[in-house]
């Protein structure tokens, strides 16, 4: 049962950075901004899947995305092209599900109207406040109700806490800034299920039987993958699509394992390591 092991919301870097010496065992990839932006594939992403897969390598699919339930996101992506089946995606809701029965919980939901179904209803006497993106949804009413329930004590799971992420248009105002403003006003901090939490990543691997150090995450934030994936021991690849902003490599507290170009480069890069 997923049990996140700690609230940390910006990860420092190890000591050590995890390197990338040899061929990984397994791989966790990111979905948005790694193989695809909106509803496009990334130039190359998929038959670069194909090469990773062909190459024998175990793979999971992370992704803080809680707009869209997790069987519709999967046929999103295979619409696009890519072979991914539904037990291979972890996804931030479905951590959050996890904790909440581990925990006996009776939750207010905050979440998108699509994701209503898959979470289920809010409890009629709820005692904690569970918050995805909501997008348009999120409005001050249930903001300030999910305000007075932390004010009288109910605990607080965010299903992320990502600054922003990338649309075909541009970038948008992800859910971080309103888990922030609960946070701030009702002095109550907000236990985060999806990334960066340590656990998200070692759930996965611990399904896969692959050590953090034996793996490898491939991603576009530099801090919520990246970042979160060194301080859980995994080496990490950033890749210069979605959220990467000039000069993310060059950053002196986060240093990725490598930098690839896309994703496709980086399978290129990764298949060529000895094993």
């Amino acid at each position: 049962m997923f049990e996140p092991s700690s609230r940390e919301e910006s990860p420092m870097r190890p000591s050590t950075v995890p390197s990338l010496v040899h061929r990984p065992k397994a791989a966790l990839i990111d979905l948005a901004g790694v193989l695809h932006v909106g509803e496009c594939a990334i130039g190359g992403a998929i038959d670069a899947l194909a090469r990773l897969r062909d190459a024998g390598l175990p793979l999971r699919f992370l992704t803080n995305t809680t707009r869209t339930p997790r069987r519709s996101l999967v046929a999103k992506l295979q619409r696009m092209g890519f072979a991914i089946d539904e037990d291979e995606l972890q996804t931030a809701p479905h951590a959050a599900q996890q904790l909440v029965r581990a925990r006996g919980l009776k939750p207010m939901y905050l979440v998108h109207p699509d994701l209503a179904a898959e979470m289920g209803p809010s409890a009629e006497h709820p005692d904690a406040v569970v918050m995805g993106d909501m997008g348009p949804q999120l409005d001050y009413t249930r903001l300030n109700a999910a305000f007075r329930l932390l004010m009288a004590g109910g605990s607080f799971i965010a299903m992320a806490k990502n600054r922003y992420f990338m649309e075909e248009d541009g970038l948008s105002l992800d859910m971080g800034a309103f888990v922030a403003a609960l946070e701030f006003s009702s002095g109550v901090q907000a236990e985060v299920v999806g990334k960066p939490a340590a656990a998200f990543f070692h759930s996965a691997l611990t399904e896969l039987g692959v050590a953090p150090a034996d793996a490898v995450v491939i991603g576009d934030d530099l801090h919520d993958d990246i970042g979160a994936a060194l301080a859980a021991g995994i080496p990490a690849i950033l890749v210069r699509t979605g959220k990467f902003r000039a000069g993310d490599e060059a950053d002196p507290a986060i240093r990725p394992s490598l930098v690839a170009n896309d994703f496709a480069d980086a399978v290129t890069r990764l298949l060529a390591l000895g094993g």
